[in-house]
């Protein structure tokens, strides 16, 4: 590691395999507290690189439990944009799971909101603790399997406490939405900063990712706003390219961001039933927004105006509602 932590220090990036071979030292719970607590601040000091992110990927995902499935996506972002919005990924992961869409969704509980996806799927009265045969037959079954983070990644444990004295954000906020234990090749990624779209895309190409969309609106959300443009980096087939949407375009007309401040998960899991049981407001169309890129990067729809105006018609018919009664039942 203090090969490692020197190279750092001197403003150098590592390489991918230098960084698998740091991030094995930590996940196998062979590094000092103090290695640990250099090796995190000193990286984010410098700033993390997509091979540094892409190798604690690769070896976080190495050291998970396995969910297996195929043609999956994930929409878990980094979280962590300061907004204490309404939990618009989750919501969106079941629209497209009602949508027809499989989903294998990553998450946990709160950690910078009041309220993480693992909070409001529990108010919602969906068991979070799956094991990975039961996440496999829910995802067959209903379209959507949860994978609560803490009861797949163990090896954390070993970072746990160094992360809570530092106190801050590092590299592990950035490997962990990347992490999904079912390995899912499509994903929409949302990042608290736009200058980590690039190196996010960077990153998923390392790893082999088909198809993902990372996103980063212009009023600061880890979403696509329904209120600001959205810059967007494609990562698509080994190519990599930039996208921006405007709601405006899209005749979207939401009017005040206020409407999507979130508060505890009952306040959250209500406002989400009240949407999918056909209530149209400013949450609707943020849920619909994020889960028409969902449509785009499953592979489901080419042309996102399409995908948009799809969700907004079937949310606003109820049968969301309908397929959110099955997740709750199993």
């Amino acid at each position: 590691m203090k090969n490692y932590i020197e190279k750092i220090q001197n403003n150098q990036n590592l390489t991918f395999d230098e960084s698998k071979s740091a991030f094995e030292v930590l996940m196998e719970g062979k590094a000092e507290e103090n290695e640990i607590f250099d090796f995190l601040t000193s990286l984010s000091k410098k700033g993390e690189t997509s091979d540094e992110i892409a190798g604690g990927v690769y070896v976080l995902r190495n050291k998970s439990k396995r969910v297996n499935v195929d043609n999956c996506i994930d929409t878990c972002g980094t979280g962590g944009d300061g907004m204490n919005t309404l939990n618009i990924s989750t919501a969106s992961a079941i629209l497209l799971a009602s949508l027809n869409v499989n989903v294998a969704k990553h998450g946990n509980k709160a950690v910078s909101s009041k309220c993480g996806s693992g909070d409001v799927l529990e108010a919602l009265n969906i068991n979070i603790n799956l094991e990975p045969n039961n996440v496999e037959d829910q995802i067959k079954k209903n379209n959507f399997g949860f994978m609560f983070a803490p009861n797949y990644h163990s090896a954390m444990k070993f970072v746990g406490p160094t992360r809570k004295k530092i106190g801050k954000r590092t590299i592990f906020n950035m490997i962990g939405p990347l992490s999904n234990p079912a390995l899912v090749d499509r994903q929409v990624v949302g990042v608290f900063d736009k200058k980590l779209l690039k190196i996010f895309a960077n990153a998923l190409l390392n790893l082999k990712l088909k198809f993902a969309w990372i996103v980063n609106s212009e009023d600061g959300l880890d979403e696509i706003s329904p209120y600001a443009k959205t810059n967007i980096v494609q990562l698509k087939h080994g190519k990599i390219s930039e996208i921006v949407i405007d709601p405006n375009d899209l005749n979207v007309n939401a009017d005040n961001f206020k409407n999507l401040i979130g508060q505890d998960s009952k306040f959250n899991s209500e406002k989400i039933i009240e949407i999918f049981k056909g209530k149209d407001n400013d949450f609707s169309k943020a849920v619909c927004l994020n889960a028409a890129a969902g449509l785009i990067v499953s592979g489901k729809y080419e042309d996102y105006e399409i995908a948009y105006n799809i969700t907004r018609d079937f949310i606003k018919s109820g049968s969301a509602h309908d397929h959110l009664t099955k997740i709750q039942n199993g």
